[in-house]
């Protein structure tokens, strides 16, 4: 299904009598509706040969477009559209300057330029791709169809860049052969010998001038010929230029639909070293490794199955049209679904409204900076009934670069868009994958500045005359500098994974904040357990069909025939699994690794009692309710597992504890430390335990590494990217807690403190938090001992707020953290104080701090005490100064108050610490001052 169809509107050509000067702020130019694509460098925003006759433009419906245009372009430039000006409600009348070519002086010279012909979107997005990338490694780019040219003055101009170029680029394609002006530029570029020929969809071995003048081949049976009869050419000119094709041998590029990004960055780095630009080299093979590193979280999965329709409709709501393998492979979409057009409907089906009346009415896209949505435009009693149904509109949008994959959890979605980003990654520079559960979302978005290369930290401001930015200001900014890099003409393929909500855990803002304006060239998957999100209608992933579940099932073990009993037993494992993707997936990892029949493997799960677990979230219960088979499958890994290794195997206490890290990949020492510190019944003398223990720590390196690897081999975890980390689905997550205890939680909450860092672990971290402080209102989970809290504090809480605040401009998310760590250190050193007399309750909360003897007791109690409050005392001080960046002097004065009169209690006013805080006092003190008087 190739959208081939091609604008006829004659706004794209341009006009010795107007044309239009593209802004950064005002003008949007589509790359489908012009000839040129102008550059994004900084040269000047107008030549010297061109002059500016402001005048009055109407733009038809068909101007608007989501590409922006760049600030320095000379070369975007529209003729007025004769036939809009016979309407009498246009979009939008504006004020734009019309640009006066004169001959006279020599044109802007620029590095490259790119030559094409065509208005086959595919092209159009690799031309404009390509175009932006040279432009963002600093290499000047004309890209321009002078086929679309209309006046000869324009063309005379767009010649003299073309001459003026350093190397000259050309797109060939299947109908560049019949053009007399792609003809022209290869004998210009050839002559020059600067001539480098990108090949798009097809190969040089094709570009024979005997193949195409006799219509040798499926590809020259149509477009082939005496093509310069087409246009009144010379045939001499016209196989010069086919032949030249043939003579540049080092440069042989080819692009197709599998290798765009591959292609691009290869043409940039041949012009890189062409011009002498070897920092542009370094930079590209920098990236290169990058991408190759972190662009998927997972592996590819080769037993994935089915889903072509969801595939290809996947393909045809992001780009708008389905190419390849896809178009034959693609099923008929609803029929509501492929209404979603613009325009004005004939047909009687396809004019029923979506409220179920008739109608003819006009159907038009209303776009804003946070959503795009399809709206009818209805009039009197229908618009009044409309309005009072207050229907949301929820709608697919096809070609807007946004798609939302809906389904319960387990189904396949993940899978889904994992394959999706995997066969069509080339089509991105790269694939940027985003956790969407509600508490780390924003952080993860902002992470995504290391793949970007975008500096997010705080700037520093004089706050001395006033120059400052409140703490939502420079939140807002730090996701607007992501946002921008999105929003350029490269483009990226985003993937929100397993949405939880539409708004922010921590503030309640709309996620809409963190996507850039639709209709761009970056595309947006959601994955979501919603019913709809962002006013839109989602893909509904249904469940595998009963031959693709049993392929699923059967996995490895696909060349075995069954026989009749052991097939019937597989197609009752499916229906008491009720097909869900990740049941099926562990039925078919187990019948792969272990010598046992469906039969046998369908009589284990049904002898396995069925466990009753406290569920406190509805949909959690509801869920395991309608696939309870799935509890009694985990428990049946689980007790292959300590059959294999013993009673309370690693791999078993790895699963257990895995439901209180974050949802992120966890690294395989953190999980197998959290799993040697799961509480479990022992009995044995002392010298036995000791030599266990050290037994366990010779081989604690080889049991991580084989523990890990039985559960991916089980399909209970899955192997990542990132090296030794595994990723548990949230429904085995949801299992593992309610199997397990607070004990369990406090065991992870440890290994956290002691192996977690903030560069590999940073979602883990506040997972810990989240246990020890408690999150909105859910009650803290696990409870420290003021010995264990000091040291969490100083070893999590106090660098992961400053890391979230300095780094990330997260401001409020690491001011919060603080006051929840002061508030930790003020009630333990409350109970502390309180628990003094009682020796039992002394004991439990000093720890080991505490001694038999009274007075070592005592001044351990005091020791802990003076630790307590002097690292509250830092905490306070931490505040102030993040207070102080903020604006916020008069709250930083009395922490900073708090602070000093600690430390000066404990350390006296001479001590260096007390000291430095005063400093920040007086600073404070005459900020704050400052902004009484003024």
């Amino acid at each position: 299904m190739e959208l081939d169809k091609e604008s006829s509107h004659p706004g794209a050509f341009l006009s010795s009598a107007s044309r239009n000067l593209s802004s950064s702020s005002s003008a949007f130019v589509s790359a489908s509706q012009t000839p040129f694509f102008s550059p994004r460098s900084p040269p000047p925003l107008i030549p010297p040969q061109i002059t500016i006759i402001p005048s009055q433009v109407t733009v038809s419906p068909s101007d608007v477009s989501p590409c922006h245009a760049s600030s320095s372009s000379t070369s975007v430039v529209r003729q007025r559209n004769k036939k809009t000006k016979k309407k009498s409600s246009p979009v939008s009348i504006c004020t734009r300057p019309v640009l006066k070519v004169s001959s006279t002086n020599r044109p802007r010279s620029y590095d490259v330029y790119l030559a094409y012909h065509g208005r086959k979107l595919s092209l159009l997005r690799f031309v404009n791709w390509l175009r932006a990338e040279l432009e963002a490694q600093g290499i000047s780019c004309f890209a321009c169809d002078r086929a679309r040219c209309r006046s000869s003055r324009s063309q005379s101009h767009v010649e003299k860049i073309m001459n003026f170029a350093t190397f000259g680029v050309a797109v060939i394609t299947k109908k560049s052969f019949g053009n007399p002006y792609t003809i022209e530029e290869l004998r210009n570029f050839f002559g020059r010998r600067n001539l480098v020929p990108i090949y798009f969809d097809l190969g040089p071995s094709d570009c024979l001038a005997r193949d195409i003048v006799e219509r040798r081949g499926d590809l020259w049976e149509k477009h082939g010929g005496e093509l310069w009869i087409l246009y009144g050419g010379l045939e001499r000119e016209w196989r010069e230029a086919v032949e030249a094709l043939s003579r540049v041998l080092d440069l042989q590029l080819e692009a197709g639909s599998g290798n765009w990004r591959d292609c691009i960055l290869e043409a940039v780095l041949v012009l890189a070293k062409k011009l002498g630009r070897r920092s542009v080299v370094d930079r590209i093979n920098r990236w290169r490794e990058k991408v190759e590193r972190n662009e998927f979280p997972y592996p590819r999965n080769e037993n994935f199955v089915g889903r072509k329709k969801e595939l290809s409709e996947l393909e045809l709501i992001l780009f708008g049209d389905v190419s390849g393998d896809a178009e034959r492979e693609y099923f008929e979409l609803k029929t509501r679904q492929r209404r979603i057009i613009t325009g004005t409907s004939t047909n009687k089906c396809e004019s029923w409204s979506e409220y179920g009346g008739k109608g003819k009415e006009p159907v038009v896209w209303r776009e804003s900076e946070k959503e795009i949505e399809m709206q009818r435009q209805v009039r009197g009693k229908a618009a009044s009934r409309i309005a009072r149904r207050k229907r949301p509109k929820a709608k697919i949008l096809y070609g807007k670069g946004i798609a939302c994959v809906s389904g319960e959890s387990g189904i396949g979605k993940t899978e889904l868009v994992l394959e999706y980003a995997y066969r069509f990654s080339q089509r991105y520079k790269m694939v940027l994958w985003v956790g969407g559960q509600s508490r780390y979302i924003r952080q993860n978005f902002l992470n995504l500045r290391n793949l970007l290369e975008i500096d997010l930290g705080c700037e520093s401001y004089s706050h001395e005359k006033g120059n400052f930015k409140c703490f939502e200001e420079q939140e807002e900014e730090a996701i607007a500098r992501v946002r921008k890099e999105l929003s350029s003409d490269i483009p990226f393929l985003v993937i929100i994974d397993d949405l939880e909500s539409e708004t922010d855990w921590w503030d309640r803002r709309v996620i809409t904040e963190l996507i850039p304006h639709l209709g761009g060239e970056t595309h947006f998957i959601i994955t979501t357990r919603l019913p709809k999100v962002l006013c839109l209608e989602p893909m509904k992933l249904s469940y595998l069909s009963g031959v693709e579940a049993m392929a699923l099932m059967r996995g490895e073990t696909l060349a075995k025939d069954y026989p009749l009993v052991e097939s019937d037993a597989l197609r009752a494992i499916e229906e008491k699994l009720g097909r869900l993707t990740l049941g099926l997936g562990i039925i078919g990892a187990i019948l792969s690794e272990l010598p046992i029949t469906p039969s046998r493997l369908l009589d284990t799960i049904n002898r396995m009692p069925l466990r009753d677990l406290p569920w406190t979230d509805k949909e959690e219960s509801l869920t395991f309710k309608r696939h309870a088979t799935l509890i009694q499958l985990l428990d049946v890994c689980l007790s292959i597992f300590d059959h294999a290794d013993g009673p309370h195997s690693l791999a078993a206490r790895m699963v257990h504890v895995s439901g209180w890290f974050a949802s992120s990949p966890v690294p395989v020492h953190l999980l197998a430390l959290a799993a040697y510190r799961f509480p479990k019944k022992k009995r044995g003398s002392s010298v036995f335990k000791k030599w266990s223990r050290l037994l366990r720590r010779s081989r604690i390196k080889r049991s991580e590494s084989e523990a890990a690897s039985m559960l991916v081999r089980f399909g209970v975890a899955r192997i990542c990217t990132r090296p030794n980390c595994i990723h548990f689905h949230e429904l085995l997550k949801i299992y593992a807690r309610r199997r397990g205890s607070h004990r369990v939680a406090q065991a992870v909450v440890q290994s956290i403190c002691v192996r977690a860092s903030i560069s590999h672990s940073l979602d883990h971290l506040w997972a810990a938090c989240f246990l020890v402080f408690g999150s909105g209102s859910e009650h803290v989970t696990v409870e420290l001992n003021p010995t264990e809290l000091t040291h969490f504090v100083r070893q999590v809480g106090l660098p992961l707020a400053i890391h979230t605040f300095i780094t990330f401009s997260r401001c409020n998310a690491g001011l919060e953290l603080l006051r929840l760590c002061t508030d930790a250190l003020e009630s333990a050193g409350e109970v502390l104080v309180n628990s003094r007399g009682d020796k039992w309750r002394l004991k439990r909360k000093l720890g080991s701090c505490f001694r038999d003897d009274s007075s070592r007791s005592d001044e351990g109690f005091r020791l802990l005490w003076q630790e307590i409050a002097l690292l509250k005392a830092t905490v306070l001080e931490t505040r102030a100064k993040l207070m102080l960046r903020g604006g916020r002097y008069d709250i930083g004065d009395d922490l900073i108050r708090k602070a000093i009169f600690i430390r000066s209690s404990i350390c006296g006013d001479r001590h260096p610490d007390t000291l430095s805080a005063r400093e920040t006092l007086s600073r404070l003190t005459r900020l704050l001052t400052n902004v009484q008087i003024s």
